[in-house]
């Protein structure tokens, strides 16, 4: 297949791209500049010039593939909220191209959608569409062009990482670095589920080449670690202090990731592994931050 790949240099793209040409697909890669052209055209994509700003530029790419693969989303999260709802506009655009034909839109959103109530683990036949993550606005505009016939399908990501980047966890390291504590709140027993990148990358890959219509997928290597757990291993890897935080200090000690640090997100792949043949094999979120280097700048 022509695969359209959205966010194609980004940090989960860049590591689909060589798993789709290895796959014997052909991959048109979005980017916004040309340094990431260049960089593309290294790896064995073709470049198309586009922005997520622009929902409209990205419509002749996905017209001229024979699916799409939307990684794309804007992590600066002081505009969360614009942000999902950019994306929703994205994946409107992104359908709409699509629509009236059997080729697949592969979006993203994450395993909180998939929390029904409080203590259990989410999985992919539910969707929260009022969970408190403004995220779910990815899902409803995916449900949106599912209703207008477009073969929608659905990865959730939990907390994606390798020794560089470890989702929202590396934000929280850049807090504890700042502060001089790492942090958690109450006892620490919320729990955050957790993929390795490549075990990421490779999911995506099989919902494009195997996925139905609506169908949701889970990257979900481990269900839960603890806050605590990560808050004592970070607070190792950087020499500073691990306290616990009383649920109303939350909001001041980490600023906009103080509506993410006490939720309880675990959330199981087990449909997913069963349905794709698709089984984890990379390294665990503990063992990635054990032995990432806490004095590189990872951005």
């Amino acid at each position: 297949m022509r695969i359209f790949l959205t966010g194609a240099t980004g940090f989960i793209g860049s590591r689909i791209l060589p798993e789709l040409l290895a796959a014997g697909h052909q991959v048109l890669g979005l980017t916004r500049s040309e340094a990431g052209a260049q960089a593309l055209i290294a790896a064995g994509a073709e470049p198309y010039h586009g922005t997520i700003d622009d929902p409209d530029s990205l419509v002749a790419g996905a017209a001229q593939a024979d699916a799409v693969i939307h990684t794309a989303f804007d992590h600066n999260f002081a505009n969360f909220v614009e942000n999902c709802e950019k994306d929703r506009r994205v994946i409107r655009a992104l359908g709409g191209a699509l629509a009236g034909s059997d080729r697949a839109l592969v979006i993203t959103s994450g395993t909180g959608m998939g929390l029904g109530e409080a203590g259990q683990i989410a999985t992919e036949q539910v969707f929260n569409a009022h969970h408190p993550n403004p995220r779910s606005a990815s899902e409803l505009a995916g449900a949106e062009m599912l209703a207008a016939g477009v073969k929608v399908i659905t990865v959730r990501l939990p907390q994606v990482h390798d020794t560089h980047r470890q989702g929202l966890i590396s934000p929280l390291i850049d807090v504890a670095r700042q502060k001089g504590v790492s942090a958690y709140v109450g006892e620490g027993r919320n729990r955050f589920a957790a993929g390795h990148v490549s075990d990421v990358a490779r999911l995506y890959v099989l919902a494009v080449e195997k996925g139905q219509a609506g169908e949701r997928f889970h990257a979900v290597g481990e269900e839960g670690i603890t806050a605590r757990d990560i808050a004592t291993v970070v607070g190792e890897g950087l020499g500073v202090p691990v306290v616990s935080l009383a649920p109303d200090q939350a909001a001041d000690h980490f600023g906009w990731l103080g509506m993410f640090v006490g939720f309880d997100m675990p959330a199981s792949s087990a449909w997913t592994r069963q349905r794709l043949g698709w089984y984890p094999q990379g390294r665990g979120l503990i063992a990635d931050l054990r032995d990432m280097d806490y004095q590189a700048d990872h951005g």
